[in-house]
Parts: structure tokens; C-alpha cells; sequence
């Protein structure tokens, strides 16, 4: 059955928006790329929620989480596989390729806007992954992920800008970048280190490829919606091949990693509807060393310290 995807949406064509035209976009092959993930995406959320059926409902957090990434994505990139979620904005540097040239009349280049709704959802999903792996404290994960969605609205922001002053908003979003990448290379892996090796393994793998091909990321946007160096259709190849690898890959690396670990060992103590609540408390409180006790007080009456726990 051909890809008629791009006549179909393009109104008018090609790449048409609200009547306008973008003269710079993905051709037939592009969206059949698109069309290629939105299929890897897909089949990855199956298989995680699948994977999921194998664990107590109070051991799922982490396949939910992946999951929803990976189901996220797929919309997303059946939406760009249409040529939709996109609007045409001109570019600020006029190029002799013509693959990003234009025509003499229109140098507009289509912007996947739908690609950083993605990121909003996602991003915050993948570091919540990791970040909960490796025990660190609510606020430290909270204020991390809000530095993720500045680094994303503002890529959105200066991919929509036809001037220099993209290069702004890049500036800022690569600081916030930064921010984040510090957190997840060393203030949460020597939160993973100090639960065990296990945990500090799978936190290190996991954590490690995020931060490199997050990377890249910027290098693909300043090829692409910044400095329309690289033609639509190797957009989608350059942003497609670093989605697959930082979503279904990195999730089945963090699932397998996971296989064994129990989410009390986090932190993440889950209660099922039909567990007893008397008994989950004892377990929770044989996790952070007060069994037995009551607000740091013995059963015959002694008052005993009570351990620290997710501090920075």
C-alpha cells in the first residue's frame, strides 16, 4: 500500500499548514522512517506492558513508566509520519544545498512542533526512571525535572524563532541541560552507589547512555531546526535512530536491571488494595530500621534514634 500520507495532510501541498507552504520538508522517504519508528515504538510499549504481567502490581512502577514513554513516542511519531504536528518557519540561514534551499519565494522550513510535546511528557518519564532508581529524595527529582521541561520549551521556543535570537533560547536550554546532566552523572549515582552494587550498576549503565545521547541531541538541533544544515528527511533519521535508542533500548536496559531488585530498596514502598496495611507498615518499617518501634519509641518504652533517610 504506498505513503500517501503527505498529499493527503498537506493542505495545501506539500507540507501545508492553514495555507501556508514549507518548501523544506521530509519527502515520501522521510515519512516511511517515521512510519519505521512509529511501528519500534509500539511494539516496545507491548512488550513492556507484557513484561509488566510478570511482577506483583507493588513491583510494576518502573514498566508503567517505560511504557508510557515508549506509548507517548509512538503517537508522536505517527503524527510526523502523517506530516502533521509541523508548521512552516523560515529559516534563518539560506543555504545552496537544494534540500534546504527552498524555492526564490518560500524558505520555509517545517518545524515538528509535536516532536517537543513529546520531549514534555517523556523526558520528565525517562529521568523519573532513572532518578527513582537510584533513591534520590522528591525535591532534588522535582526540581531536576523542571530544569528538563526549561530545557525543552525552550528548544520548542527557539526552534519557532526565524531569528538569531533562537541561538538564546538554545543558550539557556543547553545551561538547564547542564543542570540535569550534573544531577543524573553524580548527585543521584552516589545515591545509586550507597544502595548496592546492583542497584549502583544499573543505575550507572542506564544513566551513562541517557546523558550521552542526550548529548547529541542539541548537535541534531543545530543541524536541523537551527542552522538548516541537514535536509528534513536526515532529521528524521538523525532525531528517529537517538529516540530508539534513548526510549525502547534504554528501557529494556533498565527493565533487565530491575528483574531483581525490589522497589522497597528505593524507597518506594507500594501498597496493593488487598494487602493488610498493619503488615505493610511493619515492612516499611523494617526497611528504614524501626521495626518494632512507634515516632522512635521501643515497645518496652526506650527511645531509640531513628536512621536518616533520602537526605542530600
Amino acid at each position: 500500500m504506498p505513503n500517501d500520507a503527505l498529499k493527503v495532510n498537506a493542505h495545501p501541498p506539500p507540507h501545508g499548514v492553514n495555507g501556508q507552504i514549507s518548501s523544506i520538508g521530509i519527502t515520501t522517504d522521510g515519512s516511511n522512517w517515521y512510519w519505521t519508528v512509529t511501528a519500534i515504538m509500539t511494539v516496545s510499549t507491548f512488550v513492556f506492558i507484557g513484561l509488566s504481567f510478570t511482577k506483583p502490581r507493588t513491583h510494576r512502577i518502573f514498566h508503567y513508566i517505560t511504557a508510557a514513554i515508549t506509548l507517548v513516542a509512538a503517537i508522536a511519531y505517527f503524527t510526523m509520519a502523517a506530516d502533521l504536528g509541523q508548521t512552516p518557519i523560515t529559516v534563518q540561514f539560506k543555504r545552496s544545498n537544494p534540500k534546504v534551499s527552498g524555492t526564490p519565494t518560500n524558505q520555509d522550513r517545517e518545524i515538528f512542533y509535536v516532536r517537543y510535546i513529546d520531549w514534555t511528557i517523556t523526558t520528565p518519564l525517562l529521568l523519573l526512571d532513572l532518578l527513582l532508581t537510584a533513591g534520590l529524595p522528591w525535591p532534588t527529582i522535582l526540581y531536576t525535572i523542571l530544569l528538563d521541561e526549561v530545557m525543552i520549551v525552550t528548544g520548542l521556543v527557539g526552534a519557532l524563532v526565524q531569528s538569531s535570537y533562537k541561538w538564546g533560547y538554545f543558550a539557556f536550554g543547553m545551561a538547564a541541560f547542564l543542570y540535569v546532566a550534573w544531577t543524573v552523572t553524580w548527585t543521584a549515582r552516589k545515591h545509586a552507589i550507597s544502595l548496592g552494587n546492583d542497584i549502583s550498576r544499573i543505575y550507572t549503565i542506564c544513566g551513562v547512555w541517557t546523558i550521552f545521547l542526550w548529548f547529541l541531541y542539541p548537535i541534531a538541533w543545530g543541524l536541523s531546526e537551527g542552522g538548516n544544515v541537514i535536509a528534513p528527511d536526515s532529521e528524521a533519521v538523525f532525531y528517529g535512530i537517538l529516540d530508539i535508542m534513548a526510549k525502547p533500548v534504554f528501557g529494556a536496559l533498565l527493565l533487565w536491571g530491575h528483574r531483581n531488585i525490589d522497589p522497597a530498596r528505593l524507597g518506594l514502598h507500594i501498597r496493593d488494595y488487598n494487602d493488610d496495611p498493619a503488615t505493610t507498615s511493619g515492612t516499611h518499617a523494617a526497611h528504614h530500621g524501626e521495626k518494632g518501634t512507634s515516632d522512635g519509641i521501643a515497645n518496652n518504652g526506650t527511645t531509640t534514634a531513628t536512621p536518616a533517610v533520602n537526605t542530600v
